[in-house]
C-alpha cells in the first residue's frame, strides 16, 4: 500500500497576481524530510461555449511562452473571494464577449500534477448572447465558432495543441450527445 507523504510545513517563495511559488518540507516514507517546491494557485476554469447552431466557440490568442498562436478553449484562474462558476462566467464574457444563460460542470482535472496543486473545472456553456469582450491588457483574442467535425480535426492535425483544451476535450467528447440535438460527427 503507498504510503501518505505528510506536508509538515510551507513557505511561499513568490507570488504574483495569478499564483505563488511555494515550498514544503514533508515526510518522506523512510521518516527522513523532503523538499516540494510548486506552483499554488486558486484553480481555473475552462469553457466549452455551444451555439444555438451547435457551432463551437473557441479563441486563437498568442501565447508568449510557445511563441506562437494557440487555439483553444476560453478559460482563466479563479480569482481569490470567486467560484469556479463566477470564474466561468467571467472568463466567457471577458475573451469571448458571451454570457451563457447555462452553465454545465463536467469534470475537472489537474493540468500539471507534479508541478502545481491547480484543478481546472470545465463547464459546457449554451443558451449564449452577445456582449462586449472585456480582455486583460495582456490579452488578444480572436473568436472563432467550429463544427464539431472541425474542431476534432484541428485536434488531430496539431492545430490545437493546448493540453488544457485537449484535456477538456477529451472530458466532453463522451458527453457530447447531452449537447448536440443530434449527434455532430
Amino acid at each position: 500500500m503507498l504510503k501518505t507523504l505528510l506536508q509538515l510545513r510551507t513557505e511561499l517563495l513568490h507570488q504574483n497576481p495569478w499564483w505563488e511559488y511555494r515550498r514544503d518540507a514533508y515526510s518522506l516514507p523512510d521518516e527522513s524530510e523532503g523538499e516540494y517546491f510548486y506552483i499554488h494557485t486558486h484553480g481555473s476554469a475552462m469553457i466549452i461555449p455551444i451555439t444555438d447552431e451547435g457551432k463551437i466557440v473557441i479563441i486563437r490568442q498568442f501565447r508568449y511562452l510557445a511563441q506562437r498562436v494557440s487555439t483553444e478553449f476560453i478559460g482563466g484562474g479563479v480569482k481569490p473571494g470567486k467560484s469556479y462558476e463566477e470564474s466561468a462566467y467571467e472568463e466567457l464574457s471577458e475573451e469571448a464577449g458571451l454570457i451563457a444563460g447555462e452553465m454545465t460542470h463536467i469534470g475537472g482535472f489537474n493540468p500539471m500534477n507534479g508541478a502545481t496543486d491547480e484543478i481546472c473545472n470545465i463547464y459546457v456553456a449554451r443558451s449564449l448572447k452577445r456582449t462586449t469582450m472585456r480582455p486583460e491588457r495582456s490579452e488578444e483574442f480572436e473568436v472563432i465558432e467550429l463544427d464539431y467535425t472541425t474542431l476534432c480535426h484541428s485536434i488531430a492535425d496539431g492545430t490545437i495543441w493546448d493540453g488544457m483544451t485537449l484535456a477538456a476535450f477529451a472530458l466532453f467528447r463522451e458527453r457530447r450527445s447531452v449537447f448536440f440535438a443530434t449527434n455532430p460527427e
